[in-house]
Order: C-alpha cells, then structure tokens, then sequence
C-alpha cells in the first residue's frame, strides 16, 4: 500500500478551479479573494505528512527573506523524490488553471513561473506589515493549520496607512488571494503559536531572479 494517496493532477485542479470560481470578492481595503475547500483532503493530508521538519527559528526579525536557506519551495529536487510535490506542482501549471486565475483575477498568467513554497511556523515567527514585488504577479496562501489556536493564524490585513483593517480567515483548506499593487499591505501580527502554522503560498512570478524557488524553472505557464 502507498501511503498517502495523492490525487492526479486533474482531479487536484478541478477542485480548485471549483473554489476558484466559488470564491468571494472582498474590495476592502484592497482587492482580494477568499476561498474555501481549496484541496482534495487526500491531497492536504499528503502535504501534512511530508517528512520535513520544521524549522526551529526562534524569535524572527518580521521578514521571511532573511532564512531563505531554511525555507522549503517546491523544486525539481522535490518534485522528483515526493508525488504530493508532482503533482500538485503539475496542478498549478496546467493551463485550465492558469485561464481561471486570468478570468477571476485578471492576471495575465502567459509566460509566468509557478513558485510554491511551504511553510511551517513556530512560536516566535512574525511579519511585519509588507507589499508584494511586482515580480509576483498575483499570491495565494493556503491555510493547513490544525488546532484549537489555529483559527486566530490568519494573514493580517493593513490599510494604505499601514493600520490594521482585519484577518484573513484560518479554517483549514481556505485560501487568499490578491495582487501585488500601492496598497496591499499584509503580515503576520505578533502573537503565540502553540504548535506549527503550517500553510502552503503559491505565486505566479515572472522576470524571478532566484531560480532554484520555482517548480519547473525551465518550463514557463502556457495559456
């Protein structure tokens, strides 16, 4: 028996382009999109069992860019020794996919990379009010987190003065997105995370300087 089981690309991708469709359009303070049901549970439980240990980091100084090294993006290296990698990372580059991030969003998704990272946070990881690069063309935070706490581990959402406007629900196997743009200030406030907050952001980035973070370097997204 192979254990876990992980859903076929196709069947990955019919479900999110689903909660895709689904998803509810929130303008305040800037544009984002809310989404629930995101994965097959095969495919989350998958994810949750990958045997990659968290990283032990202590307190953080409010950015992720400064322990690049410990981060895990899915790549190639990845992709080849875990299926749930393969295949969601197929998933994410099919072209059915990147069409419905153009129409709900649009995006303009031709010729972009697919970045998918994991992340597994620790008491003493925070984030301070930040916007995305240009270079990412639109982000997607998925929420795995279990627990009795995890509801509260949603991203925090600033408005253009950089003062706090809200959360980002937490509900397992929900989802945001929104575009890089003047305004779209977001983070992770300071607070206990009694356990690992473990989400998945998934980016389609273009002109990336840092290769070895994408899942097919080589292959850009065709539409």
């Amino acid at each position: 028996m192979n254990y876990p089981f992980v859903p076929e690309p196709e069947t990955i991708a019919a479900q999110f382009i689903a909660a895709l469709r689904a998803s509810q359009r929130k303008e305040s303070p800037y544009l984002r999109w809310a989404l629930t049901n995101v994965f097959p549970e095969a495919l989350c439980t998958a994810i949750l069992v990958l045997p990659i240990v968290p990283p032990m980091l202590g307190s953080t100084d409010g950015t992720r860019d400064t322990y690049n090294i410990d981060r895990t993006f899915i790549t190639p290296d990845l992709r080849r020794d875990f299926p749930v990698c393969q295949n969601l990372a197929e998933a994410l580059q099919r072209s059915d996919v990147a069409r419905q991030f153009e129409e709900i969003c649009g995006i303009q998704a031709a010729g972009t990379f697919v970045r998918a990272e994991y992340m597994q946070d620790t008491d003493g990881m925070w984030l301070e009010p930040h916007r995305d690069i240009p270079e990412k063309v639109f982000s997607m935070v998925i929420y795995l987190c279990t627990g009795p706490e995890a509801k509260d581990w949603g991203t925090d959402i600033y408005d253009d003065q950089q003062k706090w406007a809200g959360r980002s629900s937490a509900e397992f196997n929900s989802a945001t997105i929104f575009k890089a743009g003047p305004n779209t200030w977001h983070g992770f406030e300071k607070r206990p995370i009694h356990g690992v907050r473990r989400l998945m952001e998934i980016n389609y980035v273009r002109n990336w300087r840092d290769c070895e973070q994408l899942a097919f370097p080589d292959r850009p997204i065709a539409v």
